[in-house]
């Protein structure tokens, strides 16, 4: 089973985080977007602490971490077969689905693909609508062209109209399918619509943080301990909690509009690499931990 991802939820918690260390509560939407589901959407109190232990998380960090978001209404108090348990909130559910696509397998334009444009005008009244229209688009890997068009891959419109719909800025926002008409000067464009100097660095951040555990993991023998599913796992969480936000800042341009030294295929490559390495260890690490509840 691939590893699943909530989105709005995700990006949310992620989008103000500037940290090198994904904070606490990122790691336990981490550890419930990857696992709960497949435990019914909860997971018991005495694991979820354990399991934030071996990350670095004492109890008391977890109880305040929980709280804040229980109050953001992504987690909830239950019971399950008399066991103390935290659950996704009924209605989260699914949004905890959205991202698998764009996390576990980004998807890239090519030279012929057409642009998206968003055009939107919201009244002075509710100007409010504005930055969270502006941080949605944002968050859906659009750029802005001027204040109120923004561009992405025409591919993007489906997801994003699903999404804008769901917050009801349907009203304000128009959509077009464009081709730029000077391609020599496009090259150019993309980088005063994106910050893809800031979005390389963190992709260079991503990669010399995490290759060394990619040279490790190579080395590994076949046959894995219990210690070894442990070290999986700590390896994993933090590691998926620090790539998870990249995919969504990067809109997928054609490799013919990117620098030529552009980091995100290797951190791509290198994302997959311990992805296919981690995945099934920490998986039954979790489990592991679950079966002494």
């Amino acid at each position: 089973m691939e590893s699943p991802l909530q989105t709005a939820t995700v990006e949310e918690l992620s989008a103000s985080e500037t940290s090198q260390t994904p904070r606490h509560q990122q790691l336990i939407v981490t550890i419930f977007g990857l696992y709960a589901r497949e435990t019914g959407a909860s997971l018991p109190v005495s694991s979820l602490v354990r399991l934030l232990r071996e990350l670095g998380v004492e109890a008391a960090g977890v109880r305040s971490s929980v709280s804040r978001l229980k109050r953001r209404g992504v987690l909830e108090s239950k019971k399950v077969d008399g066991v103390a348990s935290y659950g996704i909130v009924p209605g989260r559910v699914d949004m905890f689905t959205e991202g698998d696509t764009r996390i576990f397998s980004p998807r890239h334009s090519s030279a012929e693909d057409k642009w998206l444009l968003a055009v939107f005008s919201i009244p002075e009244t509710i100007r409010a609508k504005r930055h969270i229209l502006r941080s949605e688009l944002t968050r859906m890997g659009f750029g802005s062209v001027t204040s109120g068009v923004w561009i992405a891959p025409e591919r993007t419109w489906v997801r994003a109209k699903q999404q804008l719909d769901r917050l009801g800025l349907e009203p304000y926002i128009d959509y077009f399918r464009a081709e730029h008409l000077s391609p020599l000067e496009l090259s150019r464009k993309v980088g005063t619509w994106w910050d893809l100097v800031a979005l390389d660095t963190m992709y260079a951040d991503f990669i010399a943080k995490y290759e060394s555990l990619k040279v490790k993991w190579d080395s590994r023998p076949g046959n894995l301990s219990g210690e070894t599913l442990r070290d999986a796992f700590v390896g994993y969480v933090p590691m998926i909690t620090e790539w998870r936000r990249l995919p969504y800042k990067d809109p997928g341009l054609s490799a013919e509009l990117l620098p030529a030294d552009w980091k995100g295929m290797l951190a791509e490559g290198l994302f997959s690499d311990l992805h296919h390495h981690l995945r099934i260890p920490a998986h039954d690490y979790v489990m592991g931990v679950m079966s002494q509840k």
